[in-house]
């Protein structure tokens, strides 16, 4: 059976790497809601994949919320939530899809821990030190997040190379080092915008923000992201799923 070479190039397991082209192709608009994905046959015919490879990609698919199955009709996109999703442990940009842009305020680069937000750190992860950035999230050119993201320097080669303008966190952690999100607890404040957070939102002294602090879990053992982001609402409303 001839397999896309595409799939063989890129180190992941078959049903990751077509897992990873069809969630692409409906975050970027190609399979928009209410379309039908080809059915399993013609995945497999198309890609040179075995049936059993194609069912597990797009259960993954049905897991992370991008498609439903119904007897008789097959495999469904589902529509975006409207809002920001951020309070799902999903990717910022997954949740916003293209409108989302990126700079970066401190580019990533290796610190020692001096604190996780008021989480715990295991001792294996201060004892690694912590990759450290800064992100001002933009939609449609509005400046809506801005989040600190730590996370322990374990088995992470050539990380702070990586450039994450416009990029997904999660989808780089996913695709370049088999780290997956699997969990993960989060604190929500409300608070007033300090000076930093004026001049990034453009907004005035105590228009109100929230905080969101995150641990958050992946299937490596001992590997967490911590992260704070500061989400200004005035234009936005959160939403999560549950």
């Amino acid at each position: 059976m001839y397999i896309c070479a595409m799939f063989e190039e890129s180190g992941l397991p078959l049903y990751k790497s077509l897992y990873e082209k069809l969630r692409r192709q409906i975050e970027e608009g190609i399979y928009r809601s209410g379309d039908l994905l080809p059915s399993e046959n013609e995945l497999s015919a198309l890609y040179g994949l075995a049936r059993s490879t194609v069912r597990n990609a797009l259960d993954r698919l049905v897991n992370d919320g991008f498609i439903v199955k119904q007897q008789g009709r097959g495999s469904i996109v589902k529509g975006k939530a409207k809002g920001v999703g951020i309070l799902s442990l999903k990717s910022t940009s997954s949740a916003l899809g293209g409108n989302l842009s990126t700079r970066l305020i401190v580019k990533p680069e290796i610190r020692s821990w001096k604190e996780a937000f008021g989480y715990t750190i295991s001792q294996s992860e201060r004892d690694a030190g912590c990759i450290y950035f800064e992100r001002l999230r933009l939609i449609n050119n509005r400046p809506v997040f801005f989040d600190i993201t730590m996370l322990p320097n374990i088995n992470l080669p050539r990380f702070t190379m990586h450039k994450l303008e416009n990029a997904s966190l999660f989808d780089l952690l996913r695709t370049a080092y088999q780290i997956e999100v699997t969990g993960g607890v989060q604190h929500l404040y409300a608070l007033k915008a300090n000076k930093e957070l004026q001049e990034y939102f453009q907004v005035k002294a105590g228009h109100p923000v929230l905080q969101l602090n995150r641990k958050i879990e992946t299937n490596r053992p001992g590997m967490h992201i911590y992260s704070k982001v500061f989400c200004n609402t005035q234009e936005y409303a959160l939403f999560g799923t549950f």
